[in-house]
């Protein structure tokens, strides 16, 4: 059967498949990224990953992958195919692309970005699938963002395309890593908010997860707390959409597992900004951790797509046929 190899490199752990013409899962594993043990470490055991999946489809399927495809953190130069730089892997300049090429057997392989790559199965067969534009915000750690274009997922010229976590939404407000002071994921990240409701309940445990449940309770200090994020989250949509004119936002991410008790005050918060803009449905991501795998398989597939037909609609993620771990 043909298919390809789905690999999703994150900073804990790896998420791998093998995906057939129709969409079909035909096998996952998932192993930790190990990046404790070095940079070096963390390449040689994607290059064996991969290997092992490649033989395991020649093995199961009778055949060899038609194409690969990557999805790996940081900055990404998709042209080139090379992992620029990821702090919390320790790369810099890796030559992956070449790296997995070379590994596999000649196959061709598609190196993408995290975000974007995840934005990518999100539009085509996930909550944006039917938009032909779309802004895909995951709020974990930070705020990254991921452009949708008729299919396609915007990188920009130099690759930064879609960071709408360092859009300035109060001014002078706390510095950001990035280098600047009031970046939109110093206000409305999940862990922006588990670091105000920690403050703001004293325990230093506490997370965005406990903040979100108080809310629900009814807690004052939460809904102060919470409120504040969506606040500055619409500020930054608002700003994007302007920008954009998207048809759809789709948030995800873990600060979105609150469900509507982000969306509807998301919702409300954003409808009261817009004046001149067309409002956007605003929905929640569809393919929870499993995006960025599956976009992982779209790349791969559009490396071939001129000889095959890439899957359009891919089955259920949660519904696979083999899952190892």
């Amino acid at each position: 059967m043909k298919h390809v190899i789905a690999l999703d490199v994150g900073g804990t752990g790896m998420k791998a498949a093998l995906v057939g013409p129709d969409g079909e899962l035909l096998h996952q594993a998932r192993r930790p990224t190990g990046r404790e043990r070095g940079p070096d470490a963390v390449v040689a055991d994607i290059l064996d990953f991969a290997a092992e999946l490649h033989a395991h489809g020649i093995d199961r399927h009778g055949e060899a992958a038609s194409a690969a495809g990557v999805a790996v953190p940081g900055i990404v130069d998709e042209t080139e195919g090379v992992a620029v730089y990821a702090a919390n892997l320790g790369w810099r300049d890796v030559p992956l692309r070449a790296l997995l090429t070379e590994r596999l057997g000649g196959i061709p392989v598609a190196l993408g970005h995290d975000v974007r790559t995840g934005g990518l199965a999100e539009g085509r067969i996930g909550a944006g699938q039917g938009a032909d534009r779309f802004l895909f915000v995951p709020l974990g750690t930070g705020i990254a963002g991921a452009i949708g274009i008729d299919g396609r997922v915007e990188a920009g010229a130099h690759g930064f395309a879609g960071e709408i976590g360092h859009i300035v939404v109060r001014p002078g407000g706390a510095p950001c890593p990035c280098g600047q002071r009031g970046c939109l994921e110093r206000f409305a990240s999940a862990a922006a908010v588990s670091e105000a409701w920690a403050a703001a309940c004293g325990d230093p445990g506490a997370d965005a997860a406990d903040c979100a449940k108080a809310v629900e309770s009814g807690d004052v200090r939460a809904g102060q707390v919470w409120q504040e994020a969506v606040d500055a989250l619409a500020d930054g949509l608002v700003t994007a959409l302007t920008l954009l004119d998207p048809r759809a936002l789709i948030i995800g991410g873990g600060l979105a597992e609150a469900g509507e008790t982000l969306f509807t005050p998301l919702r409300e918060a954003v409808r009261r900004r817009v004046t001149f803009q067309k409002l956007p449905s605003l929905v929640p991501a569809a393919l929870g951790d499993t995006a960025g795998c599956l976009g992982a398989g779209l790349l791969a597939w559009d490396l071939i797509d001129d000889d095959t037909t890439a899957p359009s609609n891919p089955s259920n993620p949660s519904n696979p046929s083999e899952v190892t771990t």
